[in-house]
């Protein structure tokens, strides 16, 4: 009995060393992990809250017939059987600009095209990068100025390449000379039926800019610019022509096909770029040390 007694202080003492030595390590800074990408969630399934759609002749944030849909954990563009296109082509903009990044997306085509729809929005839609600010946007604007990594699904038949590129209000610098004209062709195969895909683009502020299909570039460009014309509707304040494009927010489309969204991400290449910082990544290819954490 009394050697319990004595020993009780130093098993006191002992415990007490045991919770300061676990707080102490449970306060200690976690390890770096320079190299671990952290991918962030545009959409995942759940809501489409971080997006805002836009219609032409429609105000900003008006959903014109519930054409941007989330169903059955899918970010969708769906027309109703009786519904007639009258030319009111809709973007469905991320709340967030973006410089330096990567976007991936899985989607596919289903169904048939709207009544009404041009023959060559058939199985098309677009992954929109470096879009004007939807705030700036016309009323009566058919296209943001922008970038388009145009999807395009085939017709079962004939080739049809995918992960082109279009230019709406913009020109870009393709193979060392100055693009002008509205769409070219990528280096893709063709992707029939109602297959999931998955796309990427890596986009480096005005400086380079890559469609990626299956781990292989299909198109790549540079030194993009405001310009050329294949839209309507814009304010000539939004248009300055030959201004650099470095920058802007993400949209996809509803040009008259139906579409789904399974997924879509983006790793953002800007950020901290202390190697003192917690929060240093090795991938940064932009420095915003504004953002460092130590």
């Amino acid at each position: 009995m009394n050697r319990i007694l004595t020993l009780r202080p130093y098993l006191v003492i002992i415990s007490l060393l045991f919770i300061a030595f676990m707080a102490i390590t449970n306060c200690k800074p976690q390890e770096k992990e320079p190299e671990k990408e952290e991918w962030i969630t545009l959409f995942d399934g759940s809501d489409m809250g971080d997006w805002t759609p836009k219609f032409a002749g429609y105000g900003l944030g008006e959903n014109y017939k519930n054409r941007f849909v989330l169903k059955d954990s899918l970010l969708s563009v769906r027309y109703a059987e009786k519904d007639t296109f009258n030319g009111n082509f809709g973007h469905l903009y991320y709340k967030h600009k973006y410089s330096h990044y990567k976007l991936r997306a899985t989607y596919r085509f289903v169904g048939d095209q709207q009544s009404g729809g041009p023959g060559w929005a058939v199985r098309n839609n677009g992954l929109m990068l470096h879009c004007q600010d939807p705030s700036s946007l016309g009323l009566d604007q058919d296209f943001p100025i922008s970038l388009e990594l145009q999807l395009l699904g085939g017709n079962g038949t004939n080739n049809r390449t995918n992960a082109n590129l279009c230019t709406p209000g913009t020109n870009v610098v393709l193979n060392d000379s100055l693009f002008t004209p509205h769409c070219v062709g990528s280096s893709s195969d063709t992707y029939h039926g109602d297959q999931w895909v998955e796309v990427e683009a890596l986009v480096l502020g005005d400086s380079l800019i890559q469609h990626i299909l299956e781990d292989k570039v299909v198109m790549e460009y540079r030194k993009p610019t405001i310009g050329g014309g294949s839209i309507s509707g814009y304010s000539e304040k939004a248009y300055q022509e030959g201004t650099p494009l470095k920058e802007g927010y993400i949209s996809i489309q509803a040009e008259t096909h139906p579409i789904d969204f399974k997924s879509i991400e983006l790793l953002d290449l800007c950020g901290c770029m202390d190697k003192k910082a917690k929060n240093y990544k090795s991938y940064y290819v932009k420095a915003d040390n504004t953002t460092c954490v130590y």
